[in-house]
């Protein structure tokens, strides 16, 4: 495309006016108020939105500012983000709310690189709070406008690299409406879920047809130019449900590293799915009888779990000698609504309900 100075206004108006009628209806939408914007933010990475409204909506009842949420209970905190996955996140939310508290006297911060410098906040997160937040001119460059760009200039740099960040960004920045930068963002955003996805783009139903490089050449389907991410390590487990009494018997996984603190039933890891089952040394005295009862996946950014899950039957009149485990409690069902469990033990448990 060719920018000239009344292409770009148009290109802006038409792409702003299609926002203005086809936006899509977001709580944290409603609002500038940077602190909600941030939070959205945040828990829409790597998250579909859907999945997010629920726990957004929960999360701001019960930190409603900022000070609140740098005050938050730890344990409650993990508790209300259960099943969102990547608890990082959360953390970083509560150190970076304490950087406002401590260092901007409890107020947002209004520049980018004053917003760079809190906890988990990176380039796309610090541009989108200030572009709506803040009405600042810069590009909240994501998947979708990574995308949508490079239909419209044609662009062949591979988005997976850092370095052809700066080549979109360049491109983004002499198209951005300066009036209305924040709103800009999101129609982009919109566009590219909507309209320009990754295969099969509804181009005749586009506002921006007319503007597109990609769509005059009939080559869409070859943007934007990405290298193949590396598949997850497949690593195998066997998790050992013991239940007694209405407990399970579940052990807290180390303080750093993946899952960290939270809380699983005994697992071991095997070489593959098809393991007889190996009841951990400090159990084979309790168990008396176990039955597969099924298997559950989950996918992290580096790893994809394959979970066999064992129910046991114990031998009752000494169940309450199990050799020491680390960190290991019997928990209660009721106790399940203050412990914080990972995604792939709430998959375990509803693997058991159904069984």
């Amino acid at each position: 495309m060719e920018l000239t100075e009344n292409k770009i206004s148009s290109f802006q108006k038409d792409i702003l006016n299609w926002y203005d009628k086809n936006k899509k209806a977001l709580p944290w939408r409603e609002t500038k108020n940077p602190y909600m914007i941030w939070i959205s933010e945040i828990m829409s990475q790597q998250t579909q939105v859907e999945t997010v409204m629920p726990y957004y909506s929960r999360f701001i009842a019960k930190y409603p500012n900022l000070k609140a949420l740098a005050e938050a209970n730890d344990e409650e905190l993990l508790k209300l983000w259960e099943g969102l996955g990547y608890y990082s996140r959360a953390r970083n939310l509560k150190i970076a709310a304490g950087q406002i508290v401590s260092t901007f006297d409890s107020i947002f911060p209004n520049q980018l690189s004053d917003i760079l410098s809190l906890k988990g906040i990176g380039p796309y997160t610090a541009a989108a709070i200030s572009s709506i937040s803040f009405n600042l001119a810069e590009p909240a460059i994501d998947g979708n406008l990574l995308r949508v760009t490079s239909r419209l200039f044609e662009l062949d740099d591979d988005i997976s690299k850092a370095s052809s960040r700066k080549i979109f960004d360049e491109k983004l920045r002499l198209l951005i409406s300066q009036h209305r930068p924040g709103d800009f963002n999101q129609a982009l955003m919109d566009l590219g879920s909507m309209i320009c996805s990754p295969k099969a783009p509804l181009c005749e139903e586009c506002p921006i047809q007319k503007y597109c490089d990609a769509y005059q050449h009939q080559t869409q389907e070859n943007f934007p130019v990405k290298t193949k991410k590396l598949k997850q390590k497949p690593v195998y487990y066997q998790a050992f449900a013991l239940e007694l009494n209405g407990k399970y018997l579940m052990i807290q996984r180390p303080e750093t590293g993946l899952l960290a603190n939270m809380w699983t039933f005994p697992m071991i890891e095997v070489e593959d799915k098809e393991n007889k089952v190996q009841i951990p040394a400090e159990l084979r005295q309790q168990v008396v009888k176990t039955e597969v009862v099924g298997e559950i996946t989950h996918v992290f950014s580096h790893l994809k779990w394959y979970v066999t899950v064992i129910k046991c039957q114990l031998a009752t009149d000494i169940v309450q000698e199990v050799a020491p485990l680390s960190k290991q409690e019997w928990i209660s069902k009721e106790d399940f609504k203050t412990t914080v469990f990972p995604k792939p033990q709430l998959k375990m448990f509803d693997l058991i309900k159904k069984a």
